[in-house]
């Protein structure tokens, strides 16, 4: 099987550590040190196996490459094969002989028990990393159209204002954090964010919701292509959103009742 080949140079080592109270997770992103210009190989997202158990990984539906320079392959693979493969493994470690094993991952962030950390954190981590995947693609970005558009227009009053405010909350964010783009009871869209790996679907959601756009702020997301640079990531992003998938996701929140 061939592999695809990239140079890196000029790689270093960082850590970077949260840790505010006991709440917090704590992020670390690490990037090894090369004595020269160093090749690294990487391989493909169909080659990353969950472990066996009630849930798979979603395939991610482009190569580690297609999203540069929004998302370089190198940050991609990491986060794709690493991050949200361990997410996935815990999450059926955690729910294996419980009354979640065979209940939907939407179902079962909507009946935890939120005390209940390691279910919380790796449910979420699954559910949330599945749809961020989704909210991207190649050759996307742009403005939204047909159904997804009038609904930003009608919410937000123009598809600017929607990016502005987007952009503002993901700005303001400390931390670990997601943004959403969420349909709530009403059938309303509201921009919402949560921090760790919660999010709108949960019982302590600040604003509840169906999510239909995610945005991850957590520092293993963005490091290695953007490093401490959030603000250019979140600017990027808006390069790469799948308004396709978004819209998708709209018309069927109001099908999907959770």
């Amino acid at each position: 099987m061939k592999k695809l080949i990239y140079t890196i140079t000029n790689v270093f080592l960082f850590v970077f550590l949260i840790s505010c109270n006991n709440k917090k997770l704590t992020e670390v992103v690490e990037v090894p040190l090369p004595t020269a210009e160093e090749k690294v190989t990487l391989g493909f997202p169909d080659d990353v196996k969950a472990e066996p158990g009630s849930f798979l990984l979603d395939k991610l539906p482009y190569s580690y490459d297609a999203l540069a320079p929004a998302i370089s392959a190198l940050n991609l693979e990491a986060h794709y094969s690493k991050h949200y493969l361990t997410y996935t493994n815990n999450l059926n470690a955690a729910i294996a002989g419980t009354q979640y094993e065979n209940m939907s991952i939407e179902d079962i962030l909507a009946k935890m028990d939120i005390n209940d950390t390691e279910l919380r954190n790796n449910a979420g981590g699954f559910y949330n990393h599945s749809l961020y995947w989704k909210s991207m693609g190649p050759n996307a970005g742009g403005t939204p159209k047909d159904t997804i558009a009038g609904a930003i227009d009608r919410d937000f009053g123009s598809f600017n204002e929607f990016k502005t405010a987007f952009k503002e909350e993901a700005t303001k964010q400390f931390g670990s954090a997601w943004v959403w783009l969420i349909v709530d009871r009403a059938g309303k869209l509201k921009i919402t964010s949560t921090q760790n790996q919660d999010n709108p679907l949960m019982r302590n959601a600040a604003v509840p919701g169906t999510p239909i756009l995610a945005l991850d702020l957590w520092e293993h997301a963005y490091y290695l292509g953007h490093q401490y640079r959030r603000a250019t990531y979140v600017d990027s992003f808006f390069n790469i959103i799948n308004w396709e998938k978004v819209s998708e996701n709209y018309q069927n929140s109001f099908i999907k009742k959770y």
